[in-house]
């Protein structure tokens, strides 16, 4: 603690002698953008752009382009108003002199007059919901991301503080599990530009989609919606949530860039023209934890390599080519500690040892129609997960294998939707074909043959073995439509989705996963509203489970689509422009849920592991359901001030092989999330992050069956017959962060500190099942003081404390070129 104390007053001093000796001067910046209807994604020329708080401003051009030169660096909201549409506010934009904003715009057709518009336009900035996702939904700008306090720069992190967002069973854990409103990290799916990405994270679960590190680099990113309910039905395979990233387009008007540079990686991005019809952006992120663990002695090296790319090609004044990629290269390793303790040992032999690559390329032509749009999608996606773990991992031989996946997922997907405006009628409807190709060598040796002295069997050998492939079609269709009406204060949408596969373990007829979806809203006046939606919502298991089939019996699992309804309603109260609250009830239910026959409980409690879920003998007879209440207030920038609280209440259950209803893993019952922030003059800002997530569920060991198997799986048994019936402590943590940006004449320079978990509070997780070790850590100590037998008989079992807490400050800096 006195050397972490240390560290921060160091780094706060080198803040202070930074400011004193830089000579600012007042320099200027630059933002530039395209302003589109948001119905029918057509320009809108001659439309009012002003920087409140200045008398700068200007319109846009005949194609909806507008751009506004030396404005003094800073934070500023744009007012945005045209006749004939709702005015809009967009707070939070920084100015600075290294890089240009460049953002896309949507103003949303009205028919009111033009100075019922301008005061409807005030309160936009806080508004995020849509004519078909009234309720449920949430919005984070790229300057929200970056500012978060603790966030590092993590899309995936930072989300985890809007409201019924949870990070896994302890919740201050160091991996981004994504728990949506108490369901399963595998039921989300996340879309870049409309091209679905399914892996989002670095060493991500295969067939979950959590892990510790964010792939997406936050400078591509102009904002974040959420839609953990009312989904558009456009988007398929959802359970729990929508995560919808909207990048920037590149600079059309200069090369720029920046350097992002701490103590865990190095990333670099450089966006701006490559023709006067095409803008590129570009970036590249190395990791360097394996020497930060290697400098504090840790036995784990994770490396990690992530790269983006995205165009944007104007070939007409009516069609728009967009093409985008993503991918990641990721390795993990152990190393054996300095110093040894238990908790360094247990961690060696307890994972997997990782190699993983994956990326996600497409690309996308919008063209504009007389009543609206249409999109073309066609993207490829490929995981490759290669995950081994021994007896000893750091020795490693064939001979004390434990566990093997060697597996490949490729989707080769193609889209088309289309938009059409009909008086006051929004029709969009459109189909979607991909081909998946899947194969599997998979191996767990789930429990040892084990004998004693005198030969007798004590435990037969129970072991995992599928080698598979499968490639099969899916396919589906949409439709969807809403209207306003009452003098536009009832909105009301409805729209139904169909999808099959050709697997011959799923489902060929689309009919049976009729997927119907309604949602109304109601302004009950010009600041309060009240909206509910019903959907019926379907998702294809994973590939690891539809592949699966043991070798020794071709024993193979079913593909039934897993099925989730939704029903919720809520108010929404907005009291100013930048002001928003929300209160809403939710109730799910789940049906078709995948159960472990060896485990016996649902894969629902499952995910939050490394490498991979799903490569298991499984029956689809689960049941599951979520209930709770949730709470969000979110104040935009206003008089240097910007924050979001917000509070869940919630419980979920499902059935396992005995249908009897137990808590869910991360059936925490309570969420808060408070995240503030404020902008002090000369380019500083605060931010403070609170967290709390309530006593999360766990399943006691097996005591015996862990004594007799540790040494050959190198963790514990769970007794799954008394699944989660103890409870962790509540987690709690606060995170502190401070910018201070230097703007010069060609450059800017942001240097912040970041302290995660800043008044060191432990962080819940479930206890490690070990055996004793000697004084120096060099072997286990055992009963009869002989060497320790395979079958545990004669070792001492000890159980490991997993609450270790830790304040860790992070130092950086971004360069803006």
């Amino acid at each position: 603690m006195n050397k972490s104390s240390g560290y921060i007053t160091r780094i706060l001093v080198l803040l202070a002698v930074f400011y004193t000796q830089a000579i600012i001067a007042q320099n200027t910046g630059s933002i530039s953008g395209t302003i589109l209807d948001r119905n029918t994604q057509k320009p809108i020329a001659g439309a009012s752009v002003l920087v409140i708080s200045t008398t700068i401003g200007t319109s846009s051009d005949s194609i909806g382009r507008f751009r506004i030169t030396g404005i003094p660096a800073g934070s500023y909201t744009l007012q945005l108003s045209f006749l004939g549409y709702a005015g809009k506010n967009i707070n939070n934009v920084v100015i600075t002199s290294g890089n240009e904003n460049n953002l896309t715009i949507e103003l949303e057709p009205s028919g009111k007059e033009l100075s019922e518009v301008l005061v409807t336009g005030k309160k936009a900035s806080a508004r995020a919901t849509s004519l078909e996702s009234p309720l449920s939904i949430q919005r984070l700008t790229t300057e929200e991301i970056k500012a978060n306090p603790g966030g590092n720069f993590d899309i995936s992190r930072v989300i985890q503080s809007l409201p019924g967002v949870g990070g896994g069973a302890g919740g201050g854990g160091f991996r981004n599990d994504i728990i949506i409103r108490g369901g399963a990290p595998s039921e989300n799916v996340f879309y870049l530009d409309g091209i679905e990405v399914p892996l989002i994270n670095h060493f991500g679960t295969q067939g979950s989609g959590g892990g510790p590190q964010g792939i997406l680099n936050v400078s591509f990113i102009e904002e974040v919606k959420l839609s953990s309910s009312a989904f558009d039905a456009r988007y398929d395979n959802a359970l729990s949530s929508v995560f919808q990233f909207k990048q920037k387009n590149g600079n059309p008007n200069r090369l720029q860039g920046n350097v992002r540079l701490s103590a865990t990686e190095l990333a670099a991005t450089l966006d701006g023209p490559l023709s006067p019809k095409t803008s590129f952006l570009v970036s590249a992120r190395r990791s360097y934890l394996q020497l930060l663990f290697q400098l504090i002695d840790l036995p784990i090296r994770p490396n990690y390599w992530d790269f983006q790319f995205k165009t944007t090609t104007r070939i007409n004044n009516k069609t728009t080519l967009q093409v985008l990629g993503i991918g990641a290269i990721d390795e993990f390793r152990f190393a054996a500690p300095k110093e040894a303790t238990p908790e360094k040992l247990y961690a060696v032999n307890s994972s997997p040892l990782i190699n993983q690559w994956n990326y996600t390329v497409g690309a996308s032509i919008k063209r504009l129609t007389n009543r609206g749009f249409w999109n073309l999608a066609i993207s490829r996606n490929t995981l490759n997960n290669k995950a081994d773990k021994y007896l000893d991992n750091e020795e490693p031989s064939e001979t004390t294998r434990t566990f093997l996946i060697n597996s490949r997922e490729t989707e080769n997907k193609l889209r088309f939707d289309q938009t059409v405006n009909v008086d006051k009628w929004k029709f969009t409807y459109g189909a979607s074909a991909q081909y998946a190709q899947f194969s599997n060598d998979f191996f767990q040796q789930f429990r040892p043959e084990l004998r004693d002295e005198q030969g007798t069997l004590i435990q037969p050998a129970v072991e995992l073995r599928s080698d598979n492939a499968l490639n099969f079609l899916r396919y589906g269709a949409f439709i969807q439509s809403g209207r306003k009406i009452l003098n536009d204060r009832l909105a009301i949408s409805a729209g139904i989705r169909l999808d099959g596969n050709s697997a011959k373990n799923g489902v060929a007829n689309p009919f049976k996963q009729f997927s119907p979806r309604i949602s109304a809203s109601y302004a009950i006046s010009d600041q309060w509203n009240f909206s509910t939606s019903y959907g019926i919502y379907y998702r294809l298991p994973s590939y690891t489970q539809m592949a699966f089939e043991q070798l020794n019996t071709g024993q193979s699992n079913p593909g039934e689509y897993i099925r989730s309804s939704h029903m919720v309603a809520g108010f929404e109260w907005l009291p100013s422009s930048n002001t928003r609250f929300t209160l809403e009830g939710f109730y799910k239910r789940y049906g078709n849920y995948p159960v472990s026959i060896l485990d016996g409980i649902s894969l629902a409690n499952k995910g939050t592991e490394f490498g991979a879920i799903g490569n298991e003998p499984i029956r689809q007879d689960g049941k599951g359901r979520v209930f709770g209440v949730e709470f969000f207030a979110q104040q935009k920038l206003s008089k240097r001030f910007f924050g979001v609280l917000s509070y869940t209440f919630f419980k979920t259950e499902f059935t396992g092989l005995n249908q009897e209803w137990i808590r869910a893993s991360w059936d925490n019952r309570h969420l808060f999330s408070l995240t503030a922030g404020y902008k002090l003059k000369r380019n500083w800002e605060i931010g403070l992050k609170f967290r709390y997530q309530g006593a999360a569920p766990y399943t006691p060991f097996d005591l015996n069956a862990s004594q007799l198997n540790y040494l050959t799986l190198g963790n514990g048994v769970f007794d799954f017959s008394r699944t989660n019936t103890l409870e962790l402590p509540a987690f709690h943590a606060s995170d502190l962060r401070v910018d201070k940006k230097w703007n010069y004449r060609r450059f800017t320079l942001d240097l912040y500190l970041d302290i995660q978990n800043w008044y060191n509070s432990k962080n819940p997780g479930v206890p490690q099942y070990t055996f004793r070790r000697t004084a120096d850590n060099t072997a286990f100590q055992t009963t009869d003081g002989q060497p320790i037998q395979q079958n545990g008989s004669n070792a001492i079992p000890f159980i490991l404390a997993n609450n270790d807490g830790s304040l860790l400050p992070t130092i950086g800096f971004i360069v803006e070129f």
